[in-house]
């Protein structure tokens, strides 16, 4: 399909102002700026008009009015992903279509433990809407506080809970989505088992608004913890947190909620970068691993479990050391220390993520064979790893050497992605495990699936959307 004319845009333009009011069709440079750029600042994309649809009927008829005129369109949640996925390239032909406005919690059922929600909800504001039920949605991200349910969908996004819980996909039941077509299907279904043909629901999450615009969701409760308890220890390999894992399995069970892994390095960039926050020991560790435990019956259950694993794990030589939680302030300055490596290392300078996903017990192998490999390439280079071990997801990320610019760095990141995520498809992993693949994965996507793969995934896309007008240019 040829881009439409000048006065083709203008025609659109002037619909959707009908349609959504003047207010919410923005066009000048200034208003759109903020909805143009990734959160990591690495791209500014431009568009026609960013749109602020107010309703799931106002998303509908604006993407009829798209497909009408040939106008691709980008969904954008709350504009925190890392993969580029939800901001439009530099072409200017594509409309931004904002969510954000969709916000309504629609109805909490507690008795069935679901709650529907508006795709623009942000996810801070559904965890508390499940804590006023007495109800818990546990899906947990560093961007509670600013990404919404359509993004966390979308991308099907993971986060510190999924070793119990599970990724954002299984924390759905039900979907609304508008098609390509501006139709809107009707999948708010709160039921546990549908055995009805095709799951279209999961066929959309994770499809990045590459084949329809999520604006519903029905979301998975789940009973509120009479207790989390937290912890951090200290370890000298992955093997041992690997072993570490093992042990508070076989202690906990599904009481395990949490098991983060982060290298010393990364603790020792939020100290440089975030002195306020707290030091739990006193000397340096090659590795830490923050436990979450959370019990249905006590927290001293939760304390118990927690303390026969811990004591077992000095016993056996596993870990060096471990401080336990005490109050409610200081787990959240433990979390602190994980949820700020992202944050420490934006304040640092620019750095190559990797967001991979690996065989648990093939992680420490995978480090062992590949940190050397990217030191021989890029001598002094420093490895930012750092993730969920207990769901076998690493952020593995590459940070300059000293004294080398950021941008002379950033030229080799094909070079530097090319030994990750080589190493990666050796250990049977994954290059995208939660970030999505959106524009910046497209062509390493195109060199680890395999040709009948990505020939199945363009015809479910050109299936679902035949114009191509949804959210050009990523995934595939």
């Amino acid at each position: 399909m040829s881009p439409p004319s000048t006065a083709m845009r203008n025609a659109f333009l002037a619909h959707c102002r009908t349609l959504l009011g003047a207010g919410h069709v923005l066009a000048g440079a200034a208003d759109m700026a903020p909805f143009l750029t990734d959160w990591r600042g690495r791209h500014t994309g431009m568009a026609l008009a960013v749109l602020r649809p107010g309703s799931v009927q106002q998303v509908a008829e604006v993407v009829r009015a798209c497909a009408r005129w040939g106008i691709p369109v980008v969904p954008q949640g709350g504009n925190t992903g890392l993969v580029l996925g939800g901001v439009p390239d530099r072409s200017g032909e594509a409309v931004l279509l904002s969510l954000a406005r969709l916000n309504t919690i629609r109805e909490t059922d507690a008795l069935n433990r679901t709650m529907t929600v508006d795709a623009g909800c942000i996810l801070q504001q559904v965890q508390d809407a499940a804590a006023a039920h007495d109800c818990l949605f546990p899906l947990s991200l560093a961007a509670e506080g600013s990404c919404t349910i359509g993004g966390n969908l979308s991308s099907n996004a993971g986060g510190t809970a999924v070793l119990r819980y599970g990724n954002a996909r299984e924390l759905c039941l039900g979907l609304e989505v508008v098609t390509p077509q501006g139709e809107i299907w009707n999948g708010l279904r709160g039921l546990r088992k549908d055995n009805t043909g095709y799951d279209l629901r999961d066929l959309y999450i994770g499809a990045e608004g590459t084949l329809g615009i999520i604006t519903g969701a029905v979301l998975k409760l789940y009973p509120q913890p009479k207790a989390c308890i937290t912890a951090l220890a200290a370890l000298d390999s992955p093997a041992a947190a690997l072993r570490l894992l093992a042990l508070m399995q076989d202690y906990c069970g599904a009481s395990l909620t949490g098991f983060e892994l982060m290298s010393s390095f990364c603790l020792q960039l939020v100290a440089t970068q975030f002195p306020q926050l707290p030091r739990p020991f006193s000397g340096q560790h090659a590795q830490y691993v923050l436990l979450e435990l959370s019990s249905s019956e006590s927290a001293e259950h939760a304390v118990g479990l927690l303390e026969r694993a811990i004591d077992a794990a000095l016993e056996n030589g596993t870990i060096e050391d471990a401080v336990v939680a005490t109050s409610v302030a200081q787990s959240r300055g433990l979390w602190q220390l994980r949820e700020h490596i992202p944050l420490a290392q934006a304040k640092a300078g620019k750095n190559i993520k990797h967001d991979i996903s690996l065989p648990v017990s093939s992680i420490p192998d995978f480090i062992g064979r590949t940190a050397p490999l990217l030191q021989q390439a890029f001598p002094g280079c420093q490895l930012v790893c750092f993730g969920h071990l207990g769901d076998g997801n690493l952020h593995f990320n590459v940070a300059p050497p000293d004294g080398i610019p950021n941008e002379a760095f950033l030229a080799n990141q094909d070079a530097v992605n090319r030994v990750v995520h080589d190493s990666v498809a050796g250990f049977g992993g994954s290059i995208s495990a939660e970030h999505g693949i959106g524009a910046l994965k497209r062509d390493e996507l195109a060199r680890y699936k395999s040709p009948l793969e990505l020939n199945l995934m363009r015809a479910i896309k050109s299936a679902l959307d035949p114009q191509g007008i949804m959210n050009p240019g990523k995934i595939l």
